[in-house]
């Protein structure tokens, strides 16, 4: 399946299918919006991902910013603080339509653990 990095190369892997789906749901948002990629404490295996849009304002001073743009043309901003991305570098996110475990899945390379729910890992 082909996978998407922001145009400088770097950033997260996207695969086709979620491009198709952050380009849509990006076109839903207020303009000038970004999508906040990150790790917090909690969850079943310890960590656990977020991802939210916000303001592209809220973006902070030392957060890395990566841009991609869709197959259709529609491109979105991706940012991640430096702290989360130590623990997402090189991770893939992906999006299923399935009715059971569908939405969108990481795939981590640095996790040495994960829980059922795909949303959650330990490093």
């Amino acid at each position: 399946m082909p996978t998407h990095t922001a145009k400088d190369g770097k950033g997260i892997l996207i695969t086709e299918p979620a491009m198709q789906q952050l380009a849509k749901l990006c076109g839903d948002q207020a303009s000038n919006q970004v999508l906040r990629v990150g790790v917090r404490s909690g969850g079943c295996s310890g960590m656990s991902y977020t991802m939210d849009f916000v303001p592209a304002s809220d973006a902070l001073d030392d957060d890395e910013s990566y841009d991609y743009e869709a197959s259709d043309g529609q491109g979105f901003r991706v940012i991640c603080d430096p702290k989360s991305l130590l623990y997402i570098y090189g991770m893939q996110l992906d999006f299923s339509t399935a009715l059971i475990g569908g939405g969108f899945n990481f795939t981590n390379p640095n996790a040495t653990q994960t829980c059922g729910c795909g949303s959650s890992f330990a490093v």
